[in-house]
């Protein structure tokens, strides 16, 4: 199965927050609070990748990930990329795209839950 590109699906997630902005099924709050989440992100896999080098006490795994499945899954991408960190260990790749794909359903199911609850009646 052909794997989706991570910029495809960081620009859906952005395009999902924005709908629910939009429909107010989110508050303008939520983008603020994205940003800054994935700002956090970025350093915290900075700061791994950094202490790594050195030799020094590391950011665990597990709070890499919940960073991931809280919202932060672009920047923890994008860190990966840029830092070249993380990216050939398979069992930390499979737990990535695990908490991409978890959190990407729980937001679309939470903005489009008006929309898909009368599917799930019938």
């Amino acid at each position: 199965m052909k794997q989706f590109p991570a910029a495809t699906l960081a620009a859906l997630w952005a395009a999902v927050l924005g709908w629910g902005i939009f429909q107010h099924r989110l508050p303008l709050l939520v983008l603020g609070l994205a940003v800054a989440l994935n700002a956090a992100t970025f350093i915290a896999y900075r700061l791994d990748k950094r202490a790594a080098r050195a030799n020094r006490w590391r950011v665990k795994e597990n709070t890499l990930h919940l960073f991931g499945l809280a919202g932060g899954w672009p920047a923890a991408r994008l860190a990966q990329q840029v830092l070249r960190h993380k990216t050939v260990k398979p069992g930390f790749q499979a737990m990535y795209w695990l908490t991409v794909w978890a959190q990407l359903a729980a937001l679309v199911a939470y903005v489009f839950w008006d929309r898909m609850k009368p599917l799930l009646n019938s």
